[in-house]
C-alpha cells in the first residue's frame, strides 16, 4: 500500500478541525453562563439606566438624563473619591500587601505552624458576614471595656467610639482581614510550587533569606501577584457588603459611602418608599465601565497576554 502525502495531510487537517469543533462544544456551557449571568444583566442594567423606573416598573424613557444628573450630583464626586480611596488602600495594605507578607512569612517557618496560622487567618472568610461584622462592632464600641479600648488603655489612651472617630480605619480593617485570605492562598500555592533546587542553589551561593525572597521568590511569582492585584481591584470596586453592615455609609452624610453602596441605597434602601431604579442602574453602569477600563489597563500594563502565550521549547 503506497503512502499518499496529500491524503495524509488532508486527513490530518480534518482531524484538527474536528478537535477544534469539540473544543468549542466544551466552551458552550461557560459561554452560556457568561451570557445569562453577565451580558444580559449588563444590558438590562444599561437599559434601565435610560429610564426613571421606580416600584411601578414602568419603562419611562429619559435617555441620558440619569447620566447627565450624575455629573450634576454634588455627592457623586465625593463618593467616587471614597471608592478610589477604599479600593487602593485596602488593596495595598491587605489584599496584596498583607497577603504577600503572610505567605512569605509562613512558608519560611515550620510548615505545620505556617499551615495552622494560615488556617486561622481563613476564619473571617468562612464566618457568616453578619456574625463577622457584629464581632467588629462589638470590639470597636465606645465603652471602656471594649476590645479596642481595652488594648489602647494599656498605653494610657482614653476610650473612644472607633466607629464614629475612625470609620475608615474600621471599614478597611473589616474588609482587609477577609480580602487577605484570597491572596494568601494564591501566593502560598505559588511559593510552594517553586522548585526546591532554586532555593538550594541560592543558599549555596551564600544568599540570605531576604536575598532569596527578593531575587528568587518574588520574580517567580510575578504572574500570581499581578493576577491577585487585578482581580482584587475589580472585586473591591463592586463590594459594599461589609460597609453596609458596619457603617452603612456613615457616620454622617456619605462619610464611608462607596459607589456600589450608593447605587444600592438609591435603588433599594431609600426612606419613605422612594426608590430610583433608573438612577441606581445608571450608577451601576458607570461602575461596569470603570471596571472594564481598569481591566484593559491591567491587561496592557501587566502584559497578561504573555501569560496566555503557549511556551516555546527550542530543541
Amino acid at each position: 500500500m503506497r503512502f499518499s502525502p496529500k491524503k495524509f495531510f488532508v486527513s490530518n487537517s480534518f482531524t484538527r478541525k474536528l478537535h477544534k469543533g469539540y473544543l468549542y462544544v466544551f466552551l458552550l456551557p461557560s459561554l452560556g453562563f457568561i451570557v445569562v449571568f453577565f451580558l444580559i444583566p449588563v444590558i438590562l442594567t444599561f437599559l434601565i439606566g435610560l429610564t426613571k423606573m421606580d416600584y411601578s416598573f414602568r419603562w419611562d424613557w429619559i435617555g441620558l438624563g440619569n447620566y447627565i444628573y450624575i455629573l450634576r450630583d454634588k455627592w457623586a464626586y465625593k463618593i467616587l473619591g471614597n471608592t478610589l480611596f477604599y479600593v487602593f488602600t485596602t488593596l495595598a495594605f491587605f489584599n496584596v500587601g498583607m497577603a504577600l507578607f503572610i505567605s512569605i512569612a509562613t512558608t519560611h517557618i515550620n510548615d505545620k505552624i505556617g499551615s495552622i496560622f494560615r488556617s486561622i487567618w481563613l476564619l473571617p472568610r468562612i464566618t457568616p458576614s453578619t456574625v463577622y461584622a457584629l464581632l467588629w462592632l462589638w470590639a470597636a464600641r465606645g465603652e471602656a471595656n471594649s476590645l479596642f479600648n481595652w488594648l489602647t488603655s494599656i498605653f494610657g489612651l482614653h476610650p473612644i467610639d472607633w466607629k464614629l472617630t475612625y470609620p475608615w480605619l474600621l471599614v478597611i480593617l473589616v474588609n482587609g482581614f477577609v480580602g487577605t485570605s484570597f491572596g494568601m492562598i494564591i501566593f502560598t500555592a505559588a511559593l510552594k510550587s517553586i522548585p526546591e533546587d532554586y532555593i538550594r542553589a541560592a543558599k549555596v551561593d551564600g544568599a540570605s533569606t531576604l536575598q532569596i525572597i527578593r531575587y528568587v521568590e518574588l520574580p517567580l511569582i510575578k504572574w500570581p501577584l499581578l493576577f491577585v492585584t487585578a482581580y482584587q481591584t475589580l472585586s473591591l470596586l463592586t463590594s459594599y457588603e461589609y460597609i453596609l453592615l458596619v457603617t452603612d455609609g456613615g457616620p454622617g452624610l456619605y462619610t464611608t459611602e462607596v459607589w456600589a453602596l450608593y447605587s444600592y441605597h438609591l435603588a433599594f434602601a431609600q426612606y419613605g418608599g422612594i426608590v430610583k431604579f433608573g438612577y441606581g442602574a445608571a450608577l451601576a453602569t458607570i461602575l461596569v465601565i470603570i471596571g472594564l477600563i481598569m481591566s484593559v489597563i491591567y491587561w496592557k500594563v501587566f502584559r497578561f497576554r504573555e501569560l496566555m502565550v503557549e511556551p516555546k521549547i527550542e530543541v
